[in-house]
């Protein structure tokens, strides 16, 4: 009998997932996420599931790897290169938390406009009346402009809550220029730090986006805009950002992400009152984790068939990664 193929995965996903893999093969959590820890727990796998980032040295030791799959759509925790030119498929699940993170975005420009966190703080601490003095600066939503740097599956899910379920107006950014829905007008970066109320990171972070958010584009800002960054921590050059915020430059901000994670609790972003922060949380519900567990554990099983998997990121070297898949089969 053929010895059973091993999935690892770096994190627990959705269980109907993990059900769907087990099927087909030994599914194990790895107990240490030390770089050392994965090293050594990928020595025998088939696969791997990434929730935490791997390190590049795991692809040298790990001679059984036939594919990695992200458990999600951004691909910065695989380092692309080494898996490239060992022929390690690398996967992703495209828009499966596009959904979530929509939500969130529009749920943080609700909270920063509305001030529902420092009204329930103030109402807590000091109460009824100083809570109720703080309604007279909140602003709607509906008929400003939203501002969203990279328009891509999360980019035009939020597009369409906001201008049809907000009447915002849409402006976007993306490289290539490329159109988007009809109701979105695409501009320039600096057109589009001018001009917007809020402003949404949804970009993915690459060579081209490591600090495309710099002190110059925040000077563009409104006074009265806020920034939402759903995007990576290394898109925006932070402390340029703190100092903005600090000064009063503009309204505020919403951050999910941040240059190092977990965020240090000597962050200066934590002493702001007009900066609400999160744990990288937006994407994450219990129907975004279903939905990306079982989109990444369809991948897995096609590359456990010998099947190029559907979300294939490095294309680039699929003569690599057959070759690799016929080697191992």
């Amino acid at each position: 009998m053929n010895k059973q193929p091993f999935v690892l995965l770096t994190d627990a996903i959705a269980p109907s997932a993990t059900a769907l893999m087990a099927a087909r093969a030994h599914v194990e959590i790895a107990k240490d996420k030390s770089e050392q820890g994965l090293i050594d727990a990928a020595r025998l796998a088939d696969v791997i599931v990434v929730r935490s980032p791997l390190p590049p040295a795991l692809f040298e030791q790990a001679t059984r790897l036939r594919g990695v799959v992200r458990h999600g759509a951004g691909i910065d925790m695989i380092p692309v290169d080494a898996a490239s030119r060992h022929g390690v498929a690398v996967a992703n699940v495209p828009g499966g938390n596009a959904g979530s993170v929509a939500e969130y975005a529009i749920g943080q420009m609700l909270n920063l406009s509305h001030k529902f966190t420092h009204i329930d703080k103030t109402l807590r601490q000091e109460g009824w009346s100083a809570a109720r003095a703080l309604s007279d600066n909140k602003v709607e939503i509906e008929g400003q402009t939203l501002g969203i740097v990279g328009i891509g599956q999360i980019g035009q899910n939020l597009a369409r809550k906001a201008h049809h379920g907000f009447n915002m107006n849409v402006i976007a950014y993306r490289p290539s220029g490329a159109p988007s829905d009809s109701f979105v007008e695409m501009v320039d970066l600096p057109a589009l730090f001018e001009r917007s109320d809020f402003i949404v990171l949804a970009c993915p972070l690459n060579e081209k986006t490591k600090g495309l958010v710099d002190a110059s584009l925040l000077a563009r800002m409104k006074p009265t805009a806020c920034l939402i960054n759903v995007s990576r921590g290394g898109v925006i050059d932070e402390p340029a950002l703190i100092d903005v915020l600090s000064k009063g430059h503009i309204r505020g901000a919403a951050l999910d992400v941040f240059t190092t994670s977990p965020l240090p609790a000597s962050s200066p972003l934590l002493q702001l009152g007009n900066v609400l922060v999160t744990s990288h949380i937006a994407g994450i519900t219990k129907q975004s984790m279903q939905c990306m567990g079982e989109g990444a554990a369809k991948q897995v099983l096609q590359i456990l068939d010998g099947q190029l998997p559907e979300h294939l990121w490095n294309s680039e070297c699929r003569d690599e990664i057959v070759a690799r898949f016929e080697r191992l089969s």
